[in-house]
């Protein structure tokens, strides 16, 4: 991966997927709040629906990224520019969507900006490397769930370096220790209800993965990271609970993993082990 630079001054990197589904399904999916809540973090576009003029991504409390609207042209695509750093220049991001034979489309992102040096490049590439797991989230999305509305969770606790032992005692302890892809797993007994079948699994010194369909506790998507960062390691559960029904688990099971995660996974200057 790397950063793309014209003698403009503009640097740009583009992460693209193929995901199944019409651009107008697709489309849905990446343009709309519900959609890209759906798959990646709770999100609303403010504005007239014909027109909305922000788009705004909730992280996390206090960590909300708020992009303005600069192109609107459904089914096809769209384009947003943010304020993404302090002192940083704007960055612009274009998502496209292009259909391809067999009822699938290319969903193409383009983060881009204009520096008259290499200072914003590993910002860049930091933007291009978190797009794929993302991307595995939305196929599963759209092949499995297209339409049904979400009901997110994500919880967030930390380890000790090295990034591999964070990742063995968190997998050891939600029942996903060595865990294959087309594997049934479930979560033991003293955590909430968590099983169905590995779709994805991945281990490197960058960071450790594995994304789950959903059985229990009602259809869904588990998604499971851990990076280094900061001298530790960050351990993220997220869930995404699908149709109808999943509005008790998702409410019943939300306080419980918070619990469980920072029992188990403390900050280290409140280390409750």
């Amino acid at each position: 991966m790397s950063v793309k630079k014209e003698p403009s001054g503009r640097r740009s990197v583009q992460v693209e997927v193929e995901v199944p589904g019409t651009p107008e399904e697709v489309w849905r999916a990446i343009a709309t709040g519900p959609g890209i809540t759906s798959w990646f973090v709770p999100t609303r576009f403010e504005g007239i629906d014909e027109a909305p003029e922000r788009l705004v991504l909730d992280f996390g409390p206090g960590m909300e990224s708020v992009a303005r609207i600069t192109r609107w042209n459904p089914p096809h695509g769209f384009s947003a520019e943010s304020d993404w750093a302090p002192g940083g220049p704007p960055i612009a991001t274009e998502w496209t969507v292009e259909a391809r034979s067999g009822g699938t489309c290319v969903v193409r992102v383009v983060h881009s900006l204009f520096a008259d040096g290499d200072d914003w490049d590993g910002q860049l590439e930091g933007t291009e490397t978190g797009w794929p797991c993302f991307f595995r989230i939305l196929g599963l999305y759209l092949a499995h769930f297209a339409g049904e509305s979400c009901q997110p969770i994500q919880v967030t606790g930390f380890a000790p370096e090295p990034v591999g032992s964070a990742w063995k005692a968190l997998t050891g302890k939600l029942g996903l220790a060595d865990a294959t892809v087309g594997e049934e797993r479930a979560a033991p007994s003293d955590a909430p209800p968590l099983a169905g079948t590995v779709v994805f699994a991945a281990e490197d010194e960058k960071g450790c993965e594995a994304l789950l369909r959903l059985d229990e506790p009602c259809p869904g998507a588990a998604h499971v990271f851990a990076m280094p960062m900061g001298g530790q390691v960050m351990l993220i559960l997220r869930l995404y609970l699908y149709g109808e029904r999943a509005r008790e688990p998702a409410a019943r099971d939300e306080p419980r993993w918070r619990q469980w995660v920072a029992e188990k996974f403390p900050p280290p200057s409140q280390d409750l082990r």
